[in-house]
């Protein structure tokens, strides 16, 4: 789906202010082919703001021509099938639905080369009841996400409709969508989070958080300090399992075909390590900026957004607590920040969300384009706008397609340790994101680096995701797992539990390309950073700065590191985050110098 889809299904409620020399904001059509003289005029305007991507042919509406992967399927129509033919699209349906990890999304009414035809009420009707028959046999249910009529080649109008299909979970494989919560302290992220995963508004004085927090501190302070998740469960028809319905974990996701989960970050200053450590280890697929509406872009906001940006994490926006100020305070909000995102560093479109139609565009433009930044306003007390974002997380596709996934699968194992614990009864858990490869109860894993460079052996005990039992563990997913017996001292953050038979590389120095973001005076040979590479945090050293003394804010360069504490499995290509204090920079592992080789050791088991 392209600028197109927006076009025609558009209803016009998104909206943005266009700056001179900025980016161009995004605004959802008028509804592209719906005859009257007066929209017309209105569609060749679309048209021609959208020329950049496109080249009409002639004013007939159409999609772009259907491709033979991905989850996207255009049927004209599906009226009384032969036995052979029925058969043929169930297939089809299935193969559609392996491409989008579960879901897909069928335009009815559409020509494969994305002619927007239409079909009479009755064909309509008889198409979707198809569609039902073949939901239902391949273990699917239908949704209808969004109609509209298109006129052609008569002066009768005619529907067209687009219908999300989505498979029934077996075996415990919900689709899994990771989400960054993001913002400044105060402005309401762990409340907007309580709201959506409780099923209940809040009181105005952060009663919804409070299910959220993990320490006494911060119930006293009302500040988030360490890194929760939360989950909101959607059942295949579409509808929200969240705790308002369910009493446990294990309900909703014995319930849900589709699973959000956040990971509610730090907001304030002195928790930064802990919020970039969320960004770099849990690997979110989406990140969403919470901002204030009477405060706007203030404080860790502006520093939020440059991290994400930098590690390249898709982000939307939520601007919350709009009852508490007047509609005019909001807007500037909005303008404020619409300003920062046209801003040559960023080259954002933003995308005011206003309506159900704007939030469905929006879904599959921001899986599509990294540049398209829906923004929502809403409140948690109210529950104004809450449906529309709700509606955006039933939609958003995951990013990779099931051959990425089959391809990451098909390596060996690799599992990235961010959290370990003592659980009674069931003794040492690690929990983390299982990177490659397949991870099974029972498997014989090696796990370190320690700081002597080795590897213990141990064995995978239960696996649980989302709190619930399960089997078999697959690449990109994250979950925890117990250990059994197994000494906690071996364990620490930053370490990965790999395949036997994977030969890893333990280094203690690398070189990376890097861009200096910020920094007060000069950065050369001798200084000291926290460096972030995925899981892994630790002091470094900068050993040498290639072909240059000294670096300065906006400077490019080879650097080489050299870790203090103990050595680190790192991978060539591997996105680098270093601070210390103001000092801020990015870039990517271009070179490993290996001191230590793989020495599995025969301790821990």
């Amino acid at each position: 789906m392209d600028a197109r889809v927006s076009e025609l299904f558009g209803s016009g409620n998104g909206h943005c202010s266009g700056s001179q020399g900025a980016a161009p904001s995004y605004k959802p059509g008028n509804g592209l082919g719906v005859a009257s003289k007066k929209t017309s005029a209105k569609s060749k305007k679309a048209k021609a703001r959208f020329s950049r991507n496109f080249k009409p042919s002639n004013n007939t509406p159409y999609l772009p021509p259907e491709a033979e992967e991905g989850n996207i399927e255009y049927k004209l129509k599906l009226v009384n099938p032969t036995q052979n033919r029925f058969e043929h699209l169930a297939t089809q349906m299935k193969w559609r639905l392996q491409e989008g990890r579960g879901e897909a999304v069928y335009q009815i009414g559409v020509e494969d080369n994305g002619m927007l035809v239409g079909l009479s009420e009755e064909d309509m009707r008889a198409s979707l009841k198809t569609l039902h028959r073949l939901a239902e046999k391949v273990g699917a249910d239908i949704a209808v996400l969004r109609e509209r009529q298109v006129y052609y080649d008569s002066d009768m109008p005619r529907k067209i409709a687009e219908v999300l299909i989505r498979k029934v979970p077996d075996d415990q494989q919900f689709l899994d969508l990771r989400v960054a919560v993001l913002g400044n302290v105060d402005s309401g992220k762990s409340t907007l989070l309580g709201v959506l995963t409780q099923g209940e508004l809040d009181n105005g004085r952060g009663r919804a958080r409070l299910n959220l927090f993990r320490h006494l501190h911060e119930i006293q302070t009302g500040r988030t300090s360490s890194i929760s998740f939360e989950i909101l469960g959607f059942n295949s028809k579409g509808e929200v399992v969240n705790y308002s319905e369910s009493r446990t974990a294990e309900e909703i996701c014995e319930s849900a075909s589709k699973m959000i989960t956040f990971i509610d970050l730090a907001g304030h200053h002195k928790y930064l390590k802990t919020t970039i450590f969320g960004l770099t280890s849990y690997c979110p697929d989406f990140a969403m900026l919470v901002v204030s509406a009477n405060t706007g872009i203030a404080g860790t906001t502006r520093e939020h957004l440059g991290l994400a940006m930098a590690l390249k994490v898709p982000i939307f926006i939520v601007i919350s607590k709009v009852d508490l100020c007047m509609r005019a305070t909001v807007e500037r909000t909005v303008r404020q920040l619409e300003r920062v995102l046209k801003q040559p560093g960023c080259n954002k479109v933003p995308m005011v969300i206003g309506s159900p139609d704007d939030a469905v565009t929006a879904a599959q433009q921001f899986a599509l384009s990294p540049n398209i930044t829906p923004i929502f306003t809403l409140s948690s007390v109210t529950g104004e706008s809450l449906d529309l974002l709700k509606v955006f997380f039933n939609i958003i596709p995951p990013l990779s397609n099931s051959k990425e996934q089959e391809e990451l699968m098909q390596q060996l194992t690799e599992f990235q340790v961010d959290e370990i614990y003592t659980v009674p009864e069931v003794g040492t858990v690690v929990g983390g994101t299982l990177y490659s490869g397949i991870c099974r109860e029972g498997d014989h894993l090696v796990v370190g680096p320690t700081e002597l460079g080795q590897f213990h052996k141990l064995t995978v005990g239960s696996i649980q995701r989302n709190r619930s039992a399960c089997r078999v563990l697959r690449a990109g997913q994250a979950a925890t797992l117990a250990l059994g017996n197994f000494d906690r001292s071996l364990l620490r953050k930053g370490m990965v539990m790999v395949s036997p038979e994977m030969d890893p590389t333990i280094c203690w120095m690398f070189e990376a390309e890097i861009v200096l973001l910020f920094h007060a005076k000069t950065f050369h040979k001798g200084f000291q950073v926290t460096v972030h590479i995925g899981n892994v945090r630790q002091t470094a050293t900068v050993e040498a700065v290639y072909g240059k003394e000294e670096l300065r804010t906006g400077e490019k360069a080879v650097v080489l590191f050299k870790f203090i504490k103990h050595p680190e499995y790192l991978k060539v290509g591997a996105k680098v985050l270093f601070r210390e204090g103001l000092t801020k920079g990015i870039g990517h592992v271009t070179k490993l110098q290996p001191t230590a080789q793989y020495r599995p050791s025969q301790g821990g088991d």
